[in-house]
């Protein structure tokens, strides 16, 4: 049975976006399972829309971060799969932090159960220039 979470991005420090929905394929999800519908997701708004600037979790290759969100250099498709492995890199390399209402999640294959007053917030980390 499908179920929706709230998704929330927060840069440490920095911006906060809107909440927004993202229906997921079943009530029971692994972290991993939560990323790659969050990115599926992500990457086939923008391919459909065929904008200039993508609003996603990571940063496409050969792209460049805008006020917004990364504007592709070209014009062009993204790949999902590949920004799902850039996402799953980012979380393992502590990048991203995924907060299940307000709890951290530690590993990929750390399974929880979507309920009405969830919300999931991915935080991403900025590294310190010059540091």
């Amino acid at each position: 049975m499908a179920a929706t979470v709230t998704i929330r991005d927060e840069v440490l420090g920095g911006e906060t976006s809107p909440s927004w929905e993202l229906q997921v394929p079943s009530e029971r999800l692994t972290v991993r399972e939560l990323i790659r519908s969050r990115v599926y997701q992500e990457v086939q708004d923008y391919n459909l829309q065929q904008g200039q600037v993508f609003r996603g979790l990571v940063q496409p290759e050969e792209a460049e971060k805008t006020l917004n969100g990364w504007k592709m250099k070209k014009p062009r498709l993204l790949d999902w799969k590949k920004q799902f492995e850039r996402a799953i890199e980012a979380f393992e390399s502590n990048r991203i932090l995924l907060l299940v209402n307000d709890r951290q999640a530690e590993a990929l294959d750390e399974e929880f159960l979507i309920d009405s007053q969830m919300s999931v917030t991915f935080l991403r980390l900025m590294p310190l220039v010059g540091g």
